[in-house]
């Protein structure tokens, strides 16, 4: 299993906004227990679309002005970027099976 490429305030522009394709973002912390319990799914996940979609963790209490500017107000915020705009959010941990089917959606209808 991958894991995750942590992006920051000073990497995000170019790992996300820049990416040739679309990239989720978990934002996160360590005092989150949800956080904690989704990290495996999303490695499992990132691994089983590789070449379709990158997933990277970003920690918002180590990167405030980030989370600030996509007005991520609880943890987990999972966000999918694409050609530098937001094209999917959700709030919270869900089980794989359910994020696999949102996010083939949304990469779907917007990819």
């Amino acid at each position: 299993m991958t894991k995750l490429q942590v992006v920051d305030e000073s990497t995000f522009d170019q790992a996300v906004l820049r990416a040739d394709g679309p990239v989720l973002v978990d934002f996160w912390a360590e005092w989150c227990p949800p956080c904690h319990q989704i990290v495996r799914v999303l490695e499992e996940i990132g691994d089983e679309l590789a070449g379709r979609l990158t997933v990277v963790k970003l920690n918002s209490d180590e990167n405030p002005a980030v989370s600030a500017r996509y007005r991520v107000m609880a943890l987990p915020t999972l966000k999918v970027f694409h050609r530098g705009e937001e094209i999917w959010s959700v709030v919270g941990a869900r089980p794989k099976a359910r994020l696999l089917k949102d996010l083939d959606e949304a990469l779907l209808a917007n990819v």
